[in-house]
């Protein structure tokens, strides 16, 4: 595992409840496309329902970071695109499912439209690994 530091409280700036304003890390970074609710076959997961594609955004991110030797502990930054902000309260939902206690530096960002009408958030993350993985 990489050596990460966060800082939720940063000196002059508002202490951060749900993520960190800064993660510092050595190691290995990795970089994973934003994901979106589709299941192993291009299925999408949950239409309509944004607790269902926040659970598969999840799962398909553990998945790609898997596939890079990292896990959600290696995970330094979070990117959130929604096309409706009340949709945050289903990833967060879900992120703690797959996060403990780990709190990225996050972003959130409502966008007028996704790849298709049928989604309803995508998600990207940075991970820094340790070198020897």
């Amino acid at each position: 595992m990489s050596e990460l530091t966060r800082i939720s409280a940063p000196d002059g700036v508002v202490p951060a409840k749900q993520f960190s304003h800064v993660v510092a890390a050595t190691g290995r970074f990795v970089a994973v496309a934003g994901q979106l609710a589709l299941d192993e076959t291009g299925k999408l997961v949950g239409d309509g329902d944004p607790e269902a594609q926040a659970r598969q955004v999840f799962e398909n991110l553990r998945r790609c970071l898997a596939a890079a030797g990292a896990t959600f502990d290696d995970v330094v930054k979070l990117t959130y695109f929604v096309t409706d902000m009340a949709h945050m309260v289903a990833i967060r939902a879900a992120r703690s499912e797959f996060i403990s206690d780990q709190r990225p530096a996050s972003t959130a960002v409502q966008v007028a439209a996704l790849a298709g009408p049928e989604f309803l958030m995508e998600i990207d993350a940075f991970a820094v690994v340790s070198k020897s993985t």
